[in-house]
């Protein structure tokens, strides 16, 4: 294979500009993390030696030794807090509220329109669609998800090879979503004709005398049911873990009590099981939403929103970045946001709860 270097060259340079960039940032962020509490740590131990020598020489009474002075304990928590509160505002909320701002604009953000875009949203019978699939996937993704993730955490609690069955179920965890969207394509492919079926589904189902079908391709919720399938084989082992985690956390006190107590084993798993775990069960089904919400990669990758299988993250995407409407796109990417915000507080207010308790 053949290399240029000299017209390659503009291309090099750009990376090691890249590489000396990361080198010094990160470099730099490291002395800094490295010199700041160690400044702080002398000056500590130069007041506590000062105090002990003030205390010593004027042999009266007690000098308080090590107190902690407000400003400088304020000042050492700012410096840490700085980093990301600049990263927080460099990368999410200045551009929140530029998009937010684009959303009443038009398509080339230029002209303000008002509520225009929102009013559009609602009115296009493909956004209506849009709409209605993510509304599908938000409510049986983190459903079915937590039933098998919870499912699967009771049947192989204290299993003789516990830790292999978790394993090959968390396994989709560690794949990106791109990746399990390709492997799913081979799952769903089609071969017209005469032709040998290579998809997985497709094999099965004629290996049972049917005709392979464009499982894709299908009409809608069909289609869209059979991507949610890939969100919940990824998910599923996430809530396995977490929940698996919370029932070896219950008291062994108190199954002994039940047991004791003469209770089956449903009565063990809505009585016992099911509130002590709640907390978690509440965590598993709220960061499944959240993803859900945001899910991108599998339709994009998968079919990119054709066949009525489009959600509101791909749309947005398609929107800005395909058609050139930044009006459309800010405005779907607001009304997601929005969707985000209660499932955020009903978290929040339900982790204060627990501390209160």
């Amino acid at each position: 294979m053949y290399f240029d270097f000299a017209e390659q060259y503009p291309k090099l340079l750009m990376l090691l500009y890249g590489l000396i960039a990361f080198v010094v940032i990160v470099g730099g962020m490291l002395l800094l993390l490295d010199a700041v509490p160690s400044w702080f740590a002398r000056r500590r131990e130069q007041r506590l030696i000062a105090a002990s020598a003030g205390g010593g020489a004027g042999g009266g009474g007690s000098v308080p030794i090590g107190r902690p002075r407000r400003g400088g304990e304020g000042l050492f928590g700012l410096f840490f807090l700085l980093p990301a509160l600049l990263l927080l505002g460099i990368g999410l909320v200045i551009p929140a509220l530029r998009t937010t701002v684009l959303s009443f604009m038009d398509g080339r953000s230029e002209n303000w329109v008002g509520l225009e875009n929102y009013r559009w949203m609602f009115s296009q019978d493909e956004i209506i669609q849009v709409l209605t699939n993510t509304l599908i996937w938000v409510i049986l993704v983190p459903t079915v998800a937590t039933a098998i993730g919870l499912l699967y955490a009771i049947m192989v609690d204290k299993a003789r090879f516990e830790a292999l069955a978790k394993s090959l179920v968390f396994m989709p965890m560690a794949i990106s979503f791109v990746g399990a969207s390709i492997i799913w394509r081979f799952v769903y492919a089609y071969r017209g004709g005469e032709q040998e079926q290579y998809g997985l589904l497709n094999y099965l189902v004629t290996l049972f005398g049917f005709e392979p079908q464009r499982w894709l391709q299908l009409n809608a919720p069909l289609n869209t049911l059979l991507l949610i399938v890939v969100m919940i084989w990824i998910q599923a082992g996430f809530a396995m873990v977490v929940l698996s985690a919370a029932i070896k956390a219950i008291p062994a006190d108190i199954i002994e009590a039940a047991r004791l107590d003469g209770v089956n084993a449903w009565q063990m798993f809505w009585r016992v099981t099911m509130p002590s775990i709640r907390p978690a069960l509440i965590v598993v089904v709220v960061t499944i939403s959240i993803a859900t919400l945001k899910v991108f990669d599998i339709v994009r990758t998968m079919t990119n929103g054709n066949y009525d299988t489009g959600v509101i993250a791909n749309e947005m995407y398609n929107q800005a970045f395909r058609y050139g409407q930044n009006g459309y796109g800010s405005a779907l990417a607001v009304f997601l946001f929005v969707l985000v915000i209660p499932i955020v507080i009903y978290q929040i207010r339900n982790l204060r709860k627990q501390r209160e308790v």
